[in-house]
């Protein structure tokens, strides 16, 4: 942004174009132009003619305006830019929006109002003013702070705050919008709305001067016209939008006013303790504290605390600092792992900066919505995240996550993640908090600059909180229960005495009193004991001692076993006792309040109160609530589930018809067919898999019985299961367990037959996976088709093939031994290893990329990019949490094999480096180079310390099995030499072997893709 600088002697001269990020505080005009040759243009300041034009006046008024303003710099558009500059323009075009908005003030010159009018002939002019009919003057309306209006002798006639009314009346424009609402509040249409009055020189400005309102990228194309200008403004909305949608899974702010709403609401009283703590105000303000962990026992407030904090950030924000923020829950799939984390805290600065949608939108172009929910997703999404964090737009960025305990699956990715941003820029904060575990604090002990807050050493604060919130409740409670106020004093000083400083216990013991009879308050008071696991005792035995004890059992059992919350309707299908009220949801919820407010019900899912309480459960009184063991729980589930299945499934469930229809096109029906089923079509396998480990007794008949169940099920089913996967999203979760069935049963004596089965429906998920994933009714035509004619599957569905084509050249008549084929590189791959316990693959490619294969799944689960030139040979560290990566750029990089951050740069050869192998211990490199040289690296440091020339180039390195020698093409090398270099000689005949080695199969493929046998 090139700015008009102030001199000291008056005058004033162009600054050099400014970075954003660096610009000093400016003033900003808003004008009607005169004519074209009117007003002074770019050329004219920098060849000093610009006093010449009639428009002269106006940079003399913005100038001294300015100066009195205490500001040394301010804008004009006449003039700041080179319209000359095709490129300069259209992106001022695009910037202009955000100019106004972030100058200090903006001066509204109308040049057609005089000092010799009357004040009431200045307000007639004013509302009949041309500059309210301007397409460009609504965003210099909307988008700055102050907007102050002058008449043409510089006459200060008032400002935006003063005109509200006026300004209303003339435009339409709701006031709200005037006072600064963020504009994304407003509706599209409603935004449109108000340009429909005015109007441009150029009908495609008409278009042009809205794209800042919703934030886009509008490229200008004069000429085009202002009905084309505006459809594409129109698409560019609406797939930005399209982007936000299917990035948000659940919106933290709508997270945020139901726990406040569940819990009774916030009391400023009971978190303002903590804006004044010493730690909270160093993090908030200082370089010197990036991450801030807060630290507590369960019940302790955590949650209510940082929900204040998020107000009062929130509302002391600077114009260019963002926040945002999330709430984990272990119960809630949809916010427990640390993909989600991610999703929701772009998915709110997104809504608040609709452009930061750019960083996403190039990939989303090609990926869709699977960018956010594939195998790669927390990769992606950990990538697009830490460039929209170094965003030029954004001053500090505040970052808060809470319960980072409840992330079940990859917290550590999660504070790596944090570890690795806080590296990148000081500019980005985070404040977690979470029960004060050893592996946690291990993790972030890992961050840099990170302070400890912790609730127990501030016990005092916490315990005046917990007053205020008891006094709280109990206000509530004596209105909803008309209380004396000696009963309400009793009540106060007893939740006083026993709280123990834990706002849950005061929440339950509310709960409980809410439905006792006034007249035996004080008697069960008497029984509430103090602490939250005793109140969790007695709420069980409360269960126990009810006439629905069974059912509470049987409830709480499944519930506290299931691999996500279920739904009612899920629920009436894996519980046996709720199937006769399946189609009562009412009839449900009564069941489970009867479970001693354990449970609760949101948006019809069934949740734990707390974690703790699950815990409890589990840990405290498992051996009442499993008497035979989880195992006979998660056998239950697996049976219900099968049956109900049979009963379910069938082909074209969702009566698509046609199949050719892509998976995004396909909207659930109402009423859903798949409803009541849906986690029993992704679990069941869990659950057989479980109860099979975790069941103390010999599974005997049961384990025969659950077979015959299996056999039939998928003998009947298969097909109609592979397809109602597809249509849950949950092929990739499927394809997993379907191995994990394979390994089960295969391990079950006399079961070879049915090992067999399984094996062949397992190769037939994971070779057709991505097309079923993506065309679910192809289940029928090309998987059925171009599957062996001995394929179990195949004979079992002949009857489902269809009829009206056949395949010239015969498929083969059984499985190949390749079990999927991995694509995703452009160009040959070079280099193939395993992790040690085989559970990823690491491939190298002449594409520049390194990428990491889920072995089981056959999803990539990262990409790693940084070499110049072909990668030529990867390698696992011995624990399999770093690689190696060689390449033809002459250097060897070590790669975090978790986050994929590249964590040391090795450059010391002299050309390609063809080969790297880590040592046993990991604790050293070898690499192999065309230099003729093998360099040894200490893998921590990166240090070179060793280098040998050995006279050619060598395709193979390894180190020998006591580490003191290398193996190489040419024999031998010792290691043992105290010199960092060494010379060896080598002669053709010397006898040795040339091939590839380790970590360097396929090293002369001419292929983009490879395949796992």
């Amino acid at each position: 942004m090139r700015l008009l600088q102030c001199d000291e002697d008056g005058g004033y001269r162009l600054t050099e174009d400014l970075a954003e990020d660096d610009l000093p505080p400016y003033a900003i005009l808003s004008h009607r132009w005169l004519t074209e040759t009117d007003e002074p243009t770019f050329e004219d300041l920098t060849r000093h003619r610009a006093h010449d034009k009639l428009g002269y006046q106006k940079l003399r008024f913005c100038a001294g305006r300015a100066r009195r303003d205490g500001l040394r710099h301010f804008w004009v558009d006449t003039c700041c830019i080179d319209k000359l500059n095709k490129a300069e323009l259209s992106r001022s075009i695009n910037s202009m929006f955000r100019w106004y908005q972030n100058a200090a003030t903006c001066y509204v010159y109308l040049h057609d109002i005089t000092s010799q009018s009357s004040d009431r002939d200045k307000l007639r002019k004013l509302r009949s003013n041309a500059w309210f009919t301007r397409g460009w003057t609504l965003q210099e309306l909307l988008a700055p702070h102050s907007v102050v209006f002058y008449s043409g002798n510089g006459e200060r006639l008032g400002d935006k705050d003063s005109l509200e009314q006026l300004i209303h009346e003339v435009t339409a424009i709701p006031k709200t919008a005037l006072r600064g609402m963020p504009l994304h509040r407003f509706s599209i249409d409603e935004r449109l709305a108000w340009m429909t009055a005015r109007g441009t020189t150029f009908e495609e400005d008409k278009a042009y001067s809205l794209a800042g309102m919703f934030d886009i990228y509008l490229a200008p194309v004069y000429g085009e016209g202002f009905a084309q200008a505006h459809r594409r403004l129109l698409e560019l909305i609406h797939h930005r939008d399209n982007c936000a949608r299917d990035l948000r899974l659940s919106n933290p702010s709508d997270d945020k006013r139901r726990i406040e709403h569940t819990k009774g609401g916030l009391l400023v009283d009971a978190y303002r303790w903590i804006l004044d703590h010493p730690q909270y105000i160093q993090w908030r303000d200082s370089d010197q504290c990036q991450t801030l962990w807060v630290k507590g026992d369960p019940g302790k407030g955590k949650t209510m605390l940082l929900c204040g904090i998020v107000n009062e950030l929130d509302s002391h924000l600077a114009d260019r600092d963002r926040l945002s923020y999330f709430f984990c829950q272990a119960s809630d799939a949809r916010i427990n792992n640390a993909s989600a984390v991610l999703r929701g805290l772009m998915l709110l600065l997104v809504n608040r900066q609709a452009s930061l949608t750019m960083h996403i939108q190039e990939e989303y172009d090609r990926s869709g919505k699977s960018l956010f929910e594939d195998g790669n997703a927390w990769f992606a999404l950990s990538d697009i995240f830490t460039r929209m964090l170094q965003d030029s737009s954004f001053g500090t960025v505040y970052l808060i996550i809470d319960a980072l305990d409840e992330c079940v699956e990859d917290m550590d990715r999660l504070t790596g993640f944090i570890r690795q941003t806080s590296r990148v820029s000081t500019k980005v904060k985070w404040l977690v908090s979470s029960r004060n575990w050893p592996s946690i604090k291990e993790q972030i002990a890992t961050v840099d600059d990170h302070d400890e807050l912790s609730l127990e050493l501030n016990a005092d604060a916490v315990s005046q909180a917990v007053r205020v919130y008891v006094k709280h409740k109990v206000l509530q409670l004596s209105a909803q229960k008309n209380y004396t106020k000696d009963l309400q004093s009793t009540v106060l000083r007893h939740l006083y005495t026993n709280a123990k400083d834990t706002f849950l216990w005061v929440a339950l013991s509310c709960q409980y009193l809410s439905k006792v009879p006034v007249w035996s308050t004080i008697s069960k008071l008497g029984r509430l004991p103090p602490g939250l696991d005793d109140l969790y005792g007695q709420m069980w035995k409360h269960v126990c001692a009810s006439d629905e004890d069974d059912l509470c059992r049987s409830l709480l059992s499944t519930v506290t076993v299931l691999y996500r919350p279920a739904t009612l309707a899920e629920l009436t299908c894996i519980i046996e006792s709720l199937s006769e009220v399946s189609h009562d949801p009412a009839a449900v919820i009564n069941m489970i309040e009867h479970c001693g407010s354990f449970l609760t019900v949101r948006a019809d899912q069934v949740y734990f109160v707390h974690e703790s309480a699950r815990e409890f459960l589990s840990l405290a009184v498992s051996s009442e609530l499993y008497p035979f063991g989880k195992g006979r729980v998660h056998h239950q589930i697996f049976s219900r589930s099968l049956q109900n299945l049979s009963l379910t499934l069938k082909r074209d469930i969702y009566r698509l018809s046609t199949p050719d229809v892509f998976i995004e096109d396909i909207k659930r029906p109402d009423p859903d067919p798949l409803a009541k089923s849906r986690y029993s079509i992704v679990y069941w396998i869990a659950h057989l898999c479980a109860w099979y480990f975790e069941s103390s007794k010999d599974p005997g008949g049961s384990s025969h019985h659950s077979l015959h169940s299996i056999h039939d099920f998928l003998q009947r089913n298969c097909l109609y299961w592979l397809e109602a996967l597809s249509l849950c999203r949950g092929m990739s979760d499927g394809v997993i367990l379907l191995g994990k069935l394979k390994d089960l049963v295969g391990s079950t004596s006399s079961a070879s037959a049915m090992s067999e089965i399984v094996q062949d429906t397992f190769r037939f998920a994971m070779y057709h996976k991505q097309m079923i994933e993506t065309y679910p009714l192809q289940i029928y035509i090309s998987a059925l088709l171009f599957s062996p004619q001995r394929s179990v599957i195949r004979r079992w569905f002949r009857h489902d093939a269809p009829t009206w084509v056949s395949i010239k050249n015969a498929v083969e008549e059984d499985w190949s031994a390749c079990i999927q084929t991995l694509e995703g590189h452009g160009k040959t791959v070079s280099s193939v290893v395993f992790s040690a316990d085989s559970s990823r693959l690491a491939s190298a490619s002449s594409d520049k990329t390194v990428k990491i294969w889920d072995a089981s799944s056959g999803q990539c689960l990262r990409t790693l990019e940084g070499h110049g030139a072909w990668v030529s040979s990867v390698v696992f560290s011995a624990d399999s949490s770093r690689l190696a990566s060689a390449s033809s750029d002459k250097t060897v990089k070590i790669w975090d094999a978790s986050s994929g951050q590249c964590l040391r740069t090795l450059e010391g050869h002299g050309k390609t480096v063809s080969s790297v192998v880590f040592s046993a211990d990991s604790s050293r490199l070898a690499s192999a180079s065309d230099d003729k040289t093998v360099k040894i690296w200490d893998a921590s440091s990166g240090q070179c310390l060793q280098t040998h020339e050995v006279g050619r180039a060598l395709n193979r390195v390894s180190f020998s099995v006591t580490g003191s020698s290398l193996e190489t093409d040419i024999g031998p090398l010792p290691l043992n030499d105290s010199s960092a270099t060494r010379s060896l000689s080598w002669t053709e005949d010397s006898g040795h072997t040339k091939g590839l080695g380790v970590g360097n199969i396929g090293h002369r493929a001419h292929a983009q893709r490879y395949r796992h046998w």
